[in-house]
């Protein structure tokens, strides 16, 4: 168990002992409101743990490091761009897979491109939710803003990889 699990229970037990102090029926509603948000969330996160897993077999290493491993340069962080901002769903799905690929060799630079793509650039977001709302004018000029924004914070993040030893 890492440290932020710990925080992260020792939060909820905190938070439980709280609200029980307050009022002890509000515990045991918050209770009930987690296990069906925990049900509501399981095939989400089981369908993400199984892509995950199965990136860890289906990509062999070579294939990353060579595309988008430490020493792929800005190949890796354009690709990485790309990939971010092609591919769906929300932090249960995708940490799973960034975990994954990070296991399986993808640099530092190319992993903040794709997550910083993934957060800003998102296809499906754009497409459901911007245009929608905010027309293709705003929307072409907010996406060209920020293209080369995972890019760079990829590429800064090659350079205090490599000097920040944490």
């Amino acid at each position: 168990m890492d440290i932020s699990t710990l925080i992260m229970l020792a939060a909820a037990f905190l938070f439980f002992i709280a609200v029980y102090l307050k009022t002890p029926a509000s515990a045991t509603e918050g209770l009930q409101a987690a296990f069906y948000l925990f049900l509501e969330v399981l095939p989400r996160m089981a369908a993400a743990l199984i892509v995950a897993g199965l990136i860890q077999v289906l990509v062999p290493q070579e294939v990353i490091a060579r595309w988008m491993g430490q020493e792929s340069g800005l190949q890796g962080l354009f690709i990485a761009n790309a990939l971010g901002a092609l591919t769906p769903g929300g932090p249960m799905s995708q940490f799973p897979i960034i975990a994954s690929l990070y296991k399986i060799g993808i640099g530092i630079g190319p992993l903040v491109a794709y997550m910083t793509a993934w957060s800003l650039m998102g296809f499906q977001r754009i497409i459901i939710w911007e245009l929608p709302f905010l027309g293709p004018r705003v929307v072409a000029v907010r996406v060209f803003a920020s293209i080369l924004f995972p890019v760079l914070a990829g590429r800064i993040a090659q350079i205090l990889w490599a000097r920040v030893a944490l």
